[in-house]
C-alpha cells in the first residue's frame, strides 16, 4: 500500500513539473476594458510585466508576433524585464524592448530588479547605464519617478524602495509618498500608473491613479481554484491581488501574472500573460 500510495505521489509530481515547463513555455494573451469620461481617444495597450528574460521562440519571435497581431497603440512595460541576481544579463530585455521600439510607442516603468542594478553597480558595475542608454537610443519614453503625456493619457512611472520589497513584512506605502516620489496626478488626463508591486493600491488610487498596472507576483506561482496564487516573492501567501483586475472607487488596478519566473521556477495553473488593455470612453457604471 506504501507503494502504491509513493508511486501516486512520485506520478503526481512529474505531472506537475511537465505541465510548469510546458506553461512556462506557453503565453496566453488576455483582455482587460477600462472605461473614463476622460479618455477622449479610444486606444489598444498591451502590458509586459516580469519578463526575466524569458524567451517565447528563439528571439521572442511568438511573443512579438503576438503583439503585431494585436496591433496596440502603445507598450507600456511594468519592469522586471531581467533577472538580476549574482550575475545580470540584460541581452534578451534589451532585445525585445528595441525590436518593440521599432514600431510601437514604448512605456518603461522600473521593477525591483532594475533598481537593484542601478543601485548595486559596486556588483553589477555599468550594467544599468549601458541597458539605459541603449533602449533610450532605440527610442523608449523612460519613466522613472517621472510622468509623460500622450494626448489625453498621463503616464507615470514610479520607482519603489527596496523597503517595499521586503519580505514578509514590507513598509507600509502611502500617496503621499507617491507623490513625492513622482510629483501630483494629472486630474485632467486619464491617470496611468506603472507601479511594479501591487501591494499598495490604496496609495496609487488615493494618488490619483485611474489605472494602476503592476506585476511582481507572478500570479501566485501556483494558483488553485478558489484560494487564487500560493505564493509571493515576497513569501506572503494566498494574498487576494496576485492576479487580475481590481476596482474600488472608480480607480482600477490590473496586475499581471508576468511572462518569466526566477528563483522559483515553477508555475502550475498559472500561465505567462500577455495583458491587453482596451481603453474606452464612457462611464464604468
Amino acid at each position: 500500500m506504501k507503494r502504491m500510495l509513493l508511486g501516486a505521489v512520485c506520478l503526481a509530481a512529474a505531472g506537475g513539473l511537465l505541465r510548469s515547463e510546458y506553461e512556462k513555455r506557453h503565453f496566453v494573451p488576455e483582455e482587460f476594458e477600462i472605461r473614463s469620461e476622460k479618455i477622449r481617444r479610444e486606444r489598444t495597450a498591451v502590458f509586459l510585466s516580469d519578463l526575466h528574460n524569458q524567451e517565447f521562440g528563439p528571439g521572442n519571435r511568438e511573443l512579438l508576433g503576438e503583439i503585431d497581431r494585436i496591433r496596440p497603440d502603445l507598450v507600456l512595460i511594468g519592469g522586471d524585464m531581467m533577472t538580476v541576481k549574482k550575475t545580470c544579463d540584460t541581452g534578451p530585455a534589451l532585445h525585445l524592448v528595441e525590436r518593440l521600439a521599432a514600431s510601437y510607442p514604448v512605456y518603461y516603468g522600473n521593477g525591483n530588479h532594475e533598481t537593484r542594478m542601478e543601485r548595486r553597480a559596486d556588483r553589477y558595475g555599468d550594467a544599468y547605464r549601458r541597458y539605459l542608454q541603449a533602449i533610450l537610443r532605440a527610442g523608449v519614453i523612460y519613466l522613472s519617478d517621472s510622468t509623460a503625456v500622450d494626448g489625453d493619457l498621463a503616464i507615470t512611472g514610479i520607482d519603489l524602495d527596496k523597503k517595499y520589497y521586503e519580505n514578509f513584512r514590507p513598509q507600509t506605502l502611502r500617496s503621499r509618498d507617491v507623490e513625492r516620489m513622482a510629483g501630483p496626478a494629472d486630474r485632467e488626463r486619464f491617470q496611468i500608473l506603472l507601479a511594479h508591486s501591487p501591494l499598495f493600491f490604496d496609495a496609487y488610487r488615493e494618488w490619483g491613479a485611474d489605472l494602476t498596472l503592476s506585476g511582481h507576483f507572478h500570479g501566485g506561482t501556483i494558483r488553485l481554484p478558489f484560494l487564487g496564487g500560493v505564493m509571493t516573492p515576497q513569501y506572503q501567501f494566498f494574498l487576494p491581488c496576485c492576479a487580475g483586475h481590481f476596482e474600488r472607487d472608480g480607480r482600477h488596478m490590473i496586475v499581471s501574472r508576468g511572462l518569466g519566473t526566477h528563483s522559483v521556477r515553477v508555475r502550475f495553473n498559472n500561465r505567462p500573460q500577455l495583458v491587453v488593455v482596451r481603453l474606452k470612453n464612457g462611464s464604468t457604471f
